[in-house]
């Protein structure tokens, strides 16, 4: 079984750990208000998703 010799220290790892980090989610336009919004989801503002009301609206 391999066992490490060292061990293996903070920056090292920190190093190996670099491209696993967080990326802004995507976000696109709402085609109705122009707010955005994550895409295949319904907009948080107007509540319209593919053309239709699916939420009630907070602006009425």
């Amino acid at each position: 079984m391999a066992v490490p010799k060292r061990r293996t220290s903070k920056s090292r790892g920190a190093k190996r750990r670099t491209h696993q980090k967080i990326s802004a989610p995507n976000l696109s336009a709402c085609p109705q208000c122009g707010a955005k919004r994550m895409p295949h989801h319904a907009c948080p503002s107007c509540g319209v998703y593919k053309g239709r009301e699916v939420l009630k609206s907070t602006e009425d």
